[in-house]
């Protein structure tokens, strides 16, 4: 049997009339980017996710990058953030000449830790507290992390929270939506995100006036009115073509998202039931509406082994992530070393990401399961 990790073409043939009609409308108009249906996707967004303003942009990671510009976040400026996430998050600190201080996870969720932040904190000298701008955590998985801490945390200190939820919308937090916690809410449309498109987009979410100008400035090389630039910002624009796909999809999101949950079910009961608890570690769903963009299980041994037992038998299978962001050689100079967060180097060493897409029919996750109990 195969079962692979994503499959967007079962997803496309639920929706393909609505696509391709949008698309020729589109070619019609000559329209391509921003406008009317980036601004109607805008809209949709931010009463999706319960905050006053949405501003689309070109992708998940300009998105994190556009709301470090607004902050005034630069040049030697510190952000805390988590070393077990992708790339883009500490890779968009350092862009704007920032240092990402890394701080370790939960064990059980994978996310940033409010008391190790604490603790960071804590540890820094005067100089380098002065220097500490904002907390970027990541909604790690579609599982949002302990917002109501870290807010406490950064309201104390003074600090910008710019919520990394590229994995994450829908998701809540004591029933409020990921991207409405924060100062900034950040989301990618990459097209294997639970909420995709046809090629690379993003959104940030505020609830602030101010920042959403300042945002939707920036996103045009910060000219405003036209030629006029008192701000120097960059090409963040969303095309057309993103913003109706997504749309679309918006409307099948809850769906989809509640076929993903049962699936987390059925993978955690048939588990039980095949005797693999004690190996298998499955998500812990901590909050209260986990998304599931990945369904990820932890072993304690032949993680690289389990994997390519796997794919030999046609089941689609992934590492998120592979080499925590402490260990990366571009971040050397930062100063880390193996063991400086042990929480997610466990995790980069026996996590593995299954198949957990809406469209995955039961004798699938069935397939997925006995494969595992076959191994060990």
């Amino acid at each position: 049997m195969q079962v692979p990790l994503l499959d967007l073409k079962a997803q496309y043939q639920t929706i393909r009339d609505k696509c391709i009609k949008v698309t020729q409308e589109i070619y019609e108009s000559q329209y391509f980017i921003l406008g009317p249906y980036v601004e109607q996707l805008e809209q949709e967004i931010a009463a999706y996710c319960s905050t006053k303003y949405a501003v689309g942009v070109s992708s998940g990671t300009d998105a994190l990058l556009l709301s470090l510009m607004a902050a005034e976040i630069g040049h030697g400026d510190r952000v805390i953030t988590t070393p077990y996430t992708f790339f883009a998050t500490a890779g968009s600190i350092s862009r704007r000449g920032a240092i990402p201080v890394f701080v370790d996870i939960e064990p059980d969720t994978y996310n940033i830790s409010p008391k190790e932040i604490e603790a960071v904190i804590a540890g820094m000298s005067e100089g380098e507290r002065k220097t500490l701008k904002a907390i970027m955590p990541v909604h790690l998985y579609g599982q949002c992390a302990d917002m109501d801490a870290i807010k406490n945390i950064a309201d104390e200190n003074h600090l910008v929270v710019i919520e990394d939820a590229a994995q994450a919308i829908g998701s809540e937090y004591k029933k409020r939506r990921a991207g409405s916690l924060g100062d900034f809410g950040c989301f990618s449309f990459f097209p294997s995100k639970n909420l995709g498109g046809f090629g690379d987009g993003g959104i940030v979410t505020t609830n602030s006036n101010d920042l959403y100008e300042k945002l939707k400035i920036l996103r045009v090389h910060g000219g405003h009115p036209k030629y006029y630039h008192q701000k120097i910002g960059g090409n963040f624009r969303l095309d057309a073509l993103q913003a109706a796909i997504v749309s679309i999809k918006l409307a099948h999101l809850d769906g989809w998202t509640a076929a993903r949950q049962e699936n987390a079910k059925r993978y955690k009961s048939l588990f039980k039931e095949a005797g693999l608890s004690a190996i298998v570690k499955c998500p812990a769903e901590k909050e209260n509406r986990h998304i599931y963009n990945q369904f990820i299980i932890a072993v304690e041994n032949k993680r690289d082994e389990l994997k390519q037992h796997l794919i030999d038998n046609g089941v689609g299978c992934e590492i998120y992530y592979p080499v925590p962001l402490h260990l990366q050689d571009c971040f050397a100079d930062l100063g880390y070393s193996p063991g400086a967060f042990p929480v997610s180097e466990f995790a980069a060493e026996h996590t593995l990401a299954l198949p957990v897409y809406p469209e995955l029919a039961d004798e699938q996750i069935a397939y997925v399961v006995d494969q595992i109990k076959i191994f060990f």
